[in-house]
């Protein structure tokens, strides 16, 4: 055949255009079908301009919301009658607040590609040809003869493999997912009308296309569903997917799959047993759904290749309490700019750095470089004061702020990217199903300890200085809440990711996240973070000796105690003890209350000499003897090369740290 008169396998506008340019009855006897169906829905519309534009029709809020709620429902029926490109394509619509009204949305969200099902026989010859075989069971031992599922790309059929697993020698149940004949030639069409109609209306319209551009918003979609079409492609997602979780979350299953049965339009993969996690009323769920989370998390800020359809359906509850996930279709992929992007606006967000937030947003391609963020500013100020009010960054309602941001694209030059609005999608599905059973589910807050395990251990400059920006602020001051905030964050992430299953466990500091902490501080990943905090405790140490100098002298009765400078051009003969400072003070409380966090017990403090607060021994070493003796166990390999390192960056610092005040004192 003439490869110019074949259909591309991947999405290439110009030889989709070059296609159906040459066959004018088939586009015209789809133009027809779709007009057809289509005219009901498209007079209400224009009626509706009429009655508004041209008699000024004076309607209420109600009889508006009414009418906007039966036009959308118009509008999703059409969609499902005109075929898989524009189901698929009104469920991409769905997660666009900003193009889409709230009713619309809404509506358009409960599109279902759940189609009747095409003749087994036809499946089955597509197998065979697919697969070069004679018969359906040359390759499986037994398949049903009705599929078990059916939607608008395909249908899924359980078999059993006639080879057995090499290990158990058990029979093999598998999923065998068939693609619908002739869906390229139908979603080819589809396409290339939709485009050359998006075409006509920029250029009819080119406000409109400033706001929108409708033909590039279609071709990036189109380039994702065209993925769709080919089972190969979705073959190396779930591969990439499986060895992107196994090391860090083995409690996430993702179906085997099999590359010696497996072709462009038939996919064979391990049949996962269980129920649909929205549907399911076992106790773990919630857990199951924090897990869910901390998975979409990783793919969001990790790897950044995540999974661009993660609807109820794709994640199922397995008899033993695991969480699967299916369907690898779909997948997007951000880089690293975004992926910092997002965590540098995060900790900007903890501070209320709106200025910070502003730029954050134009590295997030929210705003077009060069644009004039001033009017911006005061907008964003407004929005995230009313999101933070009543409990900080981790109370933040995710779904109202996106519908916030959404409404300001209608206003300023401000778009929700693409792969923002993916990820609207993965948190309203995620957010939907744990609030069933809690009513209190925040994705924020399940969020968080994800995060400050981000912030903690990647080497990325990016990050560290988000970390440094998230402790210290904008002022550069030490913040100690926010230090035991994220450690204590921590603790929870490593606890929860690493039991069996992934649920939630109440633990106690000391025997949890406090433990989990203290391997982190003496471990490889911690060395940033370890820094920062060696400069809190050269500073806590140097206020401390200094207090004890001075407590020392005043008991021998020397209260106004000299240092006699014998340096040449000293602008002082005598340097005065220095004693500590409200500053000092702060410092020294600051390492008290991580050392509480760590250890589990109360830690007081008590007064010495002028008022001076310094830690209570005896309370320091009790606090020690309340760690769960397991966790020294575990640490006790890394404290000689911890040694190592730690102490002579002490020494240094501290020397550095006196020398610096004597030079100051002397010569300043």
């Amino acid at each position: 055949m003439d490869p110019d008169d074949m259909l591309p396998l991947v999405y290439e506008p110009a030889a989709i255009a070059a296609y159906w340019g040459v066959r004018p009855v088939s586009l015209l006897t789809r133009i027809t079908q779709l007009t057809t169906l289509a005219s009901g829905f498209l007079q209400g519309v224009l009626g509706d301009l009429v009655s508004d534009k041209v008699m000024k029709v004076e309607l209420t809020e109600r009889e508006r919301d009414a009418r906007d709620v039966k036009r959308a429902a118009q509008l999703r029926q059409v969609l499902t009658r005109l075929g898989p490109a524009y189901i698929k394509l009104g469920q991409a619509l769905s997660i666009r607040p900003d193009l889409l009204s709230p009713v619309a949305m809404v509506e358009l969200q409960k599109l279902c590609d759940k189609v009747p099902s095409f003749d087994s026989k036809v499946a089955y010859q597509a197998i065979c040809d697919e697969l070069g075989i004679s018969s359906v069971y040359d390759v499986f031992e037994d398949i049903t003869p009705e599929p078990v599922a059916a939607a608008s790309l395909g249908q899924v059929y359980i078999a059993h493999l006639k080879e057995r697993d090499p290990k158990t020698n058990k029979r093999v149940k598998v999923a065998v997912k068939v693609q619908r004949p002739f869906v390229l030639e139908t979603v080819t069409i589809d396409l290339f009308i939709v485009r050359s109609v998006g075409k006509v209306v920029g250029s009819w319209f080119p406000n409109l296309k400033r706001r929108v551009d409708i033909v590039a918003l279609l071709d990036e979609w189109a380039a994702r569903f065209f993925e769709e079409l080919d089972y190969v492609k979705e073959l190396e997602h779930t591969e990439r997917f499986r060895e992107s979780m196994a090391e860090e979350l083995p409690q996430v299953i993702v179906p085997k799959s099999y590359s010696e049965y497996t072709s462009r339009k038939v996919l064979v993969s391990e049949w996962i047993e269980g129920e649909k996690l929205a549907q399911s009323t076992a106790s773990d769920v919630g857990d199951l759904v924090n897990l869910g989370v901390i998975c979409y998390l990783k793919q969001l800020l990790d790897t950044g290749f995540f999974h661009a359809d993660p609807h109820p359906g794709n994640m199922i509850r397995t008899p033993d309490g695991r969480l699967a996930i299916l369907d690898f279709g779909l997948m997007a992929e951000i880089d690293n700019e975004i992926k910092y992007g997002m965590v540098e606006a995060i900790s900007h967000l903890i501070h209320r750095d709106y200025e910070a937030i502003v730029q954050d947003f134009v590295t997030l391609e929210f705003i077009p470089p060069g644009t004039n963020l001033s009017p911006i500013l005061p907008v964003l100020s407004k929005v995230f004061d009313q999101a933070l009010e009543g409990g900080g960054a981790k109370a933040i309602n995710f779904q109202e702020l996106a519908a916030d941001l959404a409404q300001i694209t209608f206003d300023y030059p401000f778009r929700i990217p693409p792969y923002f609005a993916l990820i609207i999608r993965a948190i309203g599905v995620l957010e939907g199903i744990a609030l069933v059973g809690d009513p209190d589910f925040a994705i924020v807050d399940e969020a968080y300890p994800y995060l400050s395990k981000m912030l903690l251990t990647d080497p990325s400059p990016r990050l560290r200085e988000s970390l440094k920006y998230t402790i210290y602020g904008k002022e550069g001051v030490f913040d100690v809440d926010k230090v035991i905030d994220i450690l204590q964050a921590f603790g929870t992430y490593s606890v929860n990711s690493t039991s069996s299953n992934g649920a939630q466990q109440p633990v106690g500091p000391a025997k949890g996240t406090g433990g989990e902490t203290l391997k982190l501080l003496a471990g490889p990943d911690a060395g940033y973070f370890r820094d920062l905090m060696i400069d809190e405790v050269v500073k806590s140490i140097d206020a401390l000796s200094r207090s004890q100098i001075l407590a020392l002298l005043n008991a021998m009765g020397l209260r106004n105690a000299f240092v006699p400078v014998l340096v040449p051009g000293a602008m002082r003969p005598f340097l005065p003890l220095q004693p500590m400072t409200s500053e000092d003070e702060r410092v020294v409380k600051n390492i008290v209350k991580v050392v509480n966090f760590l250890s589990s017990s109360e830690v007081v403090t008590q007064a010495q000499g002028d008022g001076l607060v310094v830690p209570n021994p005896r309370a320091l070493q009790q606090a020690a003897s309340g760690v769960n003796p397991d966790v020294f166990r575990d640490v006790l390999p890394l404290l000689p090369s911890l040694a190592n390192e730690v102490v002579p960056k002490v020494t240094s610092k501290l020397v550095n740290r006196i020398a610096a005040r004597a030079v100051r004192s002397l010569f300043v």
